[in-house]
């Protein structure tokens, strides 16, 4: 056996993990079940896939014995069947097409799958080797019991992990490395997580309520699970992946070649990550799923069921890895040197197992609480251009009317902002870039959402994000929705004013309502980062980052909506991260800002901070290139970075007015800004 390639780190493990009883008659039914349809010892196109060693060593049933400890005895039989299937066709794709690099095989191949996948009605294809048959039987027994919107959520997570292999085999074939995003985003659909966490659903019966699958909070949980699930496997499978098959799809190899750093570092970095996602998966469950209870009215049956799903996510991670310290498929040489017999339990041993964890992850949980605000902290080095920008010929024009605008709604009352400041900003100029095409009245539009958006940017750090007041911060936003419906109620005040006269003139109106109410939505959350002083974990900064930043605003008014619209949006939020740094963090008190973000998870410095920073936004403009887009969003990109360079708003000239560096502060003058920009009657 070849020597690891880096010792294992120490693992978060705040939940021990429990032994389904029905192990054994798990164990007997999936080994039949395999042998029944060919994976067992038969040859695929000349290639025996498994044999029968194989499949006792990787023994799956007890990986759905760890991960689901609850389910009934049958119940387990058809999870573990799942789990065969799943890990079937993961070698069997590696050895027919991954090994051979033939990807229009590869696509034929994953096409037919769908045929074995029917939303709704009976499978008629017929099945013409061990991955399809055992799809048609799979889907047979599990769907037809299970609720329309379930049914839904799985046929997209399971037809995900099998399209997104092409993905996985098109990087091999290249020799292309995925940037930290990127792989993120996508091991989330490749890795098969989200698809197990339907399973999780379906094993302990508590679906989900449809009124909440799609909201902020059930969503993080699904993605940190995700995340820590494959992260971790990512560890355990590093040296049969990347030192035996040439994958490439591997979190501690991104790490190395993007971070520049050894194998063990590395792999502690990668743990790291995982640890912050769980930490990420406790602050939502115990903060943000309640509080969304309330807002949708959830009735007691729907919460337990929302709790029992919860669960069913943790047992999930706690025995996904007693699972890989025990499978024959992953590198985990000398880790159960110092655990207890399969099956052994105790009080006393699970829950010392549990406080040491805990003990050691506490600085970095700690650290994420501790940023001590309004420091001293320097300035980012430039950023090169990402394209030429084109400006539109209606530049200087637009800039006068939309001075003139600005005052006639009432931002310029001095309160907040007055004309020099709106000059500075210079958001004509970001219009005239993103939006080189258009007439003169469609940049006006475009030049005055971008003016009202800032504003309100402004408007929520300096009213609410100074009293924490996120009660105040949510009626805004519901107020701010009414003026996109059809019977707006009166305004009470700039931004509302504003946004009344904006909605007549604005088309695409059900991209930009769904773009704002996202964005002002994304603002809560920087303000209750800021009220508990959490700097966020680095994966949801990113993913809110394109909400907080209103990349989908801008780009619902320039074009049609983008598959590449994430990858600009990050380029984006980085490069706006960069140039605010200094504004943000020194004057403003932020914590939402990626520099500040990496430096406290790799507990760097400022300047090794910047540089990653840099180098994120680099790799996603590159991932931008590498689709070769011929559509709007190189205009955008090219107008947003040209803006940042060119405008006004970051430069220390601007810093020098800035209420937090030098202009009069104290809590009376705080305190009669806030009231004089609060609606009336507040």
């Amino acid at each position: 056996m070849p020597e690891q390639p880096f010792v294992l780190p120490d693992f978060y493990l705040p939940h021990p993990a429990r032994l389904n009883p029905h192990l054994e008659r798990a164990r007997v039914h999936s080994k039949a079940w395999a042998a029944g349809l060919d994976m067992i010892g038969v040859p695929q196109h000349g290639t025996v896939i498994w044999t029968e060693h194989d499949l006792d060593s990787h023994d799956y049933a007890l990986l759905c014995a760890y991960t689901h400890p609850d389910a009934g005895a049958e119940e387990l039989d058809l999870i573990t069947d799942w789990y065969v299937w799943v890990f079937y066709f993961d070698d069997h794709f590696l050895e027919l097409y991954k090994r051979t690099g033939d990807i229009e095989s590869a696509h034929t191949y994953l096409d037919r799958l769908e045929l074995f996948m029917p939303a709704d009605g009976e499978i008629t294809a017929k099945p013409e080797n061990p991955v399809e048959r055992g799809l048609a039987d799979l889907w047979a027994r599990t769907v037809p019991y299970r609720s329309a919107g379930w049914r839904k959520r799985f046929t997209d997570s399971t037809k995900a992990l099998l399209d997104e292999s092409l993905w996985e085999l098109a990087n091999i074939n290249e020799g292309r490395l995925a940037n930290p995003i990127e792989y993120v985003e996508m091991r989330r659909k490749v890795g098969g997580a989200p698809w197990s966490a339907n399973l999780i659903e379906h094993s302990v019966h508590a679906e989900v309520p449809d009124a909440i699958a799609a909201s902020r909070p059930m969503e993080v949980l699904r993605d940190c699970f995700a995340d820590s699930v494959h992260l971790r496997n990512d560890l355990f499978s590093y040296q049969r992946e990347v030192q035996d098959e040439g994958e490439l799809s591997n979190g501690v190899l991104v790490f190395e070649e993007f971070l520049g750093l050894p194998t063990q570092r590395a792999a502690d970095a990668v743990n790291d990550l995982i640890t912050s996602r769980l930490h990420q998966f406790e602050h939502t469950a115990l903060t943000e799923v309640p509080a969304l209870f309330d807002e949708h009215h959830v009735d007691p049956a729907e919460r337990a069921a929302t709790f029992a799903y919860v669960k069913g996510l943790q047992d999930w991670q706690a025995g996904g890895h007693e699972w890989h310290l025990r499978s024959s498929r992953y590198m985990n040489e000398g880790a159960l040197d110092d655990r207890p017999e399969l099956g052994a339990t105790g009080l006393g041993t699970s829950a010392a197992r549990i406080f040491a964890s805990v003990l050691k992850t506490a600085p970095q949980r700690l650290r994420a609480y501790s940023h001590t605000p309004f420091g001293e902290v320097s300035t980012p080095p430039p950023v090169e251009a990402p394209f030429p920008p084109r400006l539109s010929p209606h530049l200087e024009s637009c800039r006068r009317r939309n001075v003139d605008w600005a005052r006639r709604v009432g931002f310029l009352d001095g309160l907040l902002w007055d004309e020099r400041k709106l000059r500075a900003a210079d958001l004509p100029l970001c219009a005239a870039g993103i939006h080189p095409d258009a007439t003169a009245a469609r940049l006006d539009v475009t030049s005055d959402w971008l003016t009202w958006s800032t504003f309100a940017d402004d408007y929520y750090q300096d009213v609410f994000g100074a009293t924490r007041d996120l009660a105040a911060a949510k009626a805004c936003n519901e107020r701010l929705a009414r003026f996109m419906a059809d019977k707006p109620p009166s305004p009470l005040n700039a931004l509302e004013t504003a946004l009344a006269d904006l909605w007549p003139r604005t088309e695409n109106r059900d991209a930009v309502r769904r773009a704002v109410e996202s964005m002002t939505a994304s603002w809560l959350w920087r303000l209750a980062n800021l009220a508990q002083n959490r700097i966020p974990d680095p994966i949801d900064h990113v993913e809110m980052r394109r909400r907080t930043f209103g990349a989908d605003l801008s780009m619902s008014l320039t074009g049609p909506r983008s598959p590449l619209a994430p990858v600009a949006a990050d380029y984006a939020g980085l490069l706006n991260d960069l140039y605010s740094y200094r504004k943000e963090i020194r004057a403003e008190g932020e914590l939402n800002n990626s520099v500040l973000v990496v430096r406290n998870f790799l507990d760097c410095s400022e300047e090794r901070a910047f540089s990653v920073v840099a180098d994120l936004a680099e790799a996603r403009l590159a991932e931008f290139r590498h689709a070769a887009p011929a559509d709007h969003l190189r205009d955008w990109l090219a107008g947003v970075a040209h803006w940042h360079r060119n405008a006004g708003r970051y430069t220390e000239l601007e810093l020098g007015h800035h209420p937090g560096l030098g202009q009069p502060t104290g809590l009376g003058t705080s305190a009669l800004r806030i009231s004089s920009l609060l609606p009336a009657g507040r």
